[in-house]
C-alpha cells in the first residue's frame, strides 16, 4: 500500500513564510505546499510609507497572495490557524479545517503590544500592514479637510497636530514621511502647510536605542531637523493614557497633555500568542530554534522571522533577516527529501536602509558606507523593489519606479515642494544615473565577479530585466 504524503504547511505569510513557499516552489520540491494566511494581501512592511504617501501603489506593496501565487505549486488557504499540535503534527484553523503535515514552517510574525496602556488599543492607530497604512491616509486626509473647514484656531491646532508613539526606525520613518507629506496635502487644500506640527514621543531620551540601526542616530536627528516641518521630539516621556483627541504622559513627574487629532502607535510589537502555547524552549515569547533554524526537539519543525530565536547568533527581526530565512529553509527542506543532513544558517548583514523623508533615505551599506538624500532613496527603494516575491511582479514594479524616478513622470510632489532647487533636482538625478551606470560598466568587465559581490542586493536582476540581454 502506498503511504500517503503529507504537505508542507507554512503558517504565516510574512516575509518568511512566503519566500520560504516561494523557493520551495521554485526548486521543484516533490512534496505539496500549503501556506496559511489570514490576510489576503501581502504587506511589503519596508516600502508602507511609500503607500501611505502615495510614492507606490497599492498593487505594488500591497499585492494580494493569489496574484503572487499564481503559476506555483503552492496552495493559498486564507484562515486564522486556531491550534498547533507539534505531538501529533497537525494544525488546526478557525473556519474548522485540520492540517495533517510532514513539515511545519512556523513564521506568524508578531502583533502589535500596547503595553496595557489605556486607550491605546481603541484610539492609537498601528501601522504595521497595508490596510493599516490606507487606513492612516484616509484618516489623515479627513483631518486635513476639517481643519481647512473650522475657524477656531485651537481645534485647527488639534486637528493639524500627529502625534507618533515610539522612536525606533518605524516610528522615525513615519515621522519623516509624514513631517514632508502632510504640509504639501494641506497647502493643495487651501490650508497653511506650517500649521502642521508633527510628535516623535519616547520612553527614552535616545532615539534607535538598542536598535541595529542606532549607529544613524546622528543623520536620522539631522535629517528629522531638515524636513518641510521639522520633527519634534518629546524625550523621557512615558505614555500613561491614550484619549481620542490627545496623549498623556508622563514627564519629570509631571503629568503633561499633548492634544493630537492623530495618534499613531509604533512602540512596539510581541511574538504571536499562538506560540506562546508550544511546550517548546522560549525566549521572551520566540521560539529558541538550532543553527538549521528547526525546533531542538521537533526537527521536522522550522521556525523563523519575528518568532524564532537562535541564542547562539541572535539576528535583528528585520525583512532582509526574513528573507534569508526563508530562502535557506527551502534548502533544508530539499536537503530533508532528499535524505541529507540539514545545514546551518548563514545570514548576512549588509547595512541597513531606512526613509527620512520624501525623495531623501539613507543607505548605511556593509556599516561602512552611509549614501544619503536622494541617492540613499533610489538606493533603498530599488534594493526593496527587487525582493518583491514574483519575479513577474517584480519586473512590472521595478520598470513602473524606475520610470517615474529616473524620467519623473507623473509625479504628484515637486522638487520646489519639498524645497530643492531645479539644479538639485538635476544633481541628484545625475547621481540616480550614474549609481545605475556604475553597475553596468563593472557587469560587462567582470560579469563573475560582479554576480558574485551583488546577488544580495537583486542589481543583478534589475538589470537583467531592463538591459537587454547580451547571450
Amino acid at each position: 500500500m502506498q503511504q500517503v504524503s503529507h504537505p508542507t504547511v507554512i503558517l504565516g505569510g510574512g516575509f518568511a513564510g512566503l519566500f520560504t513557499a516561494l523557493h520551495l516552489s521554485q526548486q521543484n520540491y516533490s512534496h505539496p505546499i500549503i501556506l496559511i494566511e489570514q490576510r489576503d494581501r501581502f504587506s511589503f512592511k519596508p516600502l508602507l510609507y511609500e503607500l501611505l504617501s502615495g510614492e507606490l501603489h497599492s498593487e505594488q506593496v500591497y499585492p494580494r497572495y493569489q496574484e503572487l501565487l499564481a503559476g506555483s505549486k503552492v496552495r493559498f488557504v486564507q484562515d486564522i490557524v486556531q491550534s498547533i499540535n507539534l505531538f501529533q503534527s497537525r494544525v488546526s484553523t478557525a473556519s474548522g479545517q485540520l492540517f495533517k503535515y510532514s513539515n511545519l514552517v512556523l513564521a506568524l510574525g508578531s502583533k502589535t503590544t500596547y503595553f496595557n496602556t489605556p486607550g491605546a488599543a481603541e484610539y492609537a492607530m498601528p501601522f504595521t500592514s497595508g490596510k493599516q497604512a490606507i487606513a492612516l491616509r484616509k484618516h489623515l486626509h479627513h483631518r486635513l479637510h476639517q481643519a481647512i473647514q473650522t475657524q477656531n484656531s485651537e481645534r485647527r491646532r488639534l486637528l493639524l497636530t500627529v502625534a507618533i508613539i515610539g522612536a525606533g526606525p518605524a516610528g522615525i520613518e513615519l515621522a519623516c514621511t509624514l513631517a514632508d507629506l502632510l504640509p504639501i496635502w494641506y497647502d493643495e487644500l487651501g490650508g497653511d502647510g506650517s500649521e502642521i506640527r508633527i510628535f516623535l514621543i519616547n520612553r527614552s531620551r535616545e532615539i534607535l536605542k538598542g536598535d541595529v540601526n542606532s549607529h544613524l542616530r546622528c543623520t536620522v536627528q539631522r535629517a528629522m531637523k531638515n524636513r518641510v516641518i521639522p520633527v519634534d521630539l518629546l524625550f523621557d516621556a512615558a505614555v500613561t493614557k491614550i484619549t481620542p483627541e490627545g496623549v498623556e504622559y508622563q514627564q519629570q513627574n509631571q503629568t503633561q497633555i499633548l492634544q493630537a487629532g492623530t495618534i499613531a502607535w509604533t512602540a512596539g510589537t510581541v511574538p504571536n500568542p499562538l506560540l506562546m502555547e508550544l511546550e517548546v524552549s522560549q525566549s521572551r515569547g520566540r521560539l529558541v530554534v538550532e543553527p538549521t533554524l528547526q525546533l531542538p526537539d521537533f526537527p521536522e519543525v522550522f521556525a523563523a522571522g519575528d518568532c524564532a530565536i537562535n541564542s547562539d547568533h541572535p539576528q535583528p527581526p528585520t525583512a532582509q533577516v526574513a528573507y534569508q530565512q526563508g530562502m535557506a529553509i527551502a534548502q533544508n527542506l530539499k536537503r530533508m527529501k532528499e535524505s541529507k543532513s540539514t545545514i546551518p544558517v548563514n545570514i548576512q548583514m549588509r547595512g541597513t536602509l531606512m526613509k527620512l523623508g520624501l525623495n531623501e533615505g539613507v543607505a548605511n551599506l556593509f556599516d561602512k558606507l552611509q549614501i544619503k538624500g536622494q541617492a540613499g532613496h533610489l538606493i533603498r527603494e530599488g534594493t526593496y523593489l527587487q525582493l518583491l516575491p514574483n519575479s513577474a511582479h517584480n519586473r512590472k514594479v521595478t520598470t513602473e519606479w524606475l520610470k517615474d524616478e529616473l524620467f519623473q513622470r507623473h509625479r504628484s510632489i515637486t522638487p520646489m515642494q519639498l524645497g530643492q532647487t531645479p539644479w538639485l533636482s538635476g544633481v541628484a538625478t545625475a547621481a540616480a544615473t550614474l549609481i545605475f551606470a556604475t553597475p553596468l560598466v563593472w557587469r560587462a568587465a567582470q560579469p563573475a565577479q560582479f554576480q558574485q559581490n551583488l546577488i544580495w542586493t537583486g542589481i543583478p536582476t534589475l538589470l537583467d530585466h531592463l538591459t537587454p540581454s547580451s547571450k
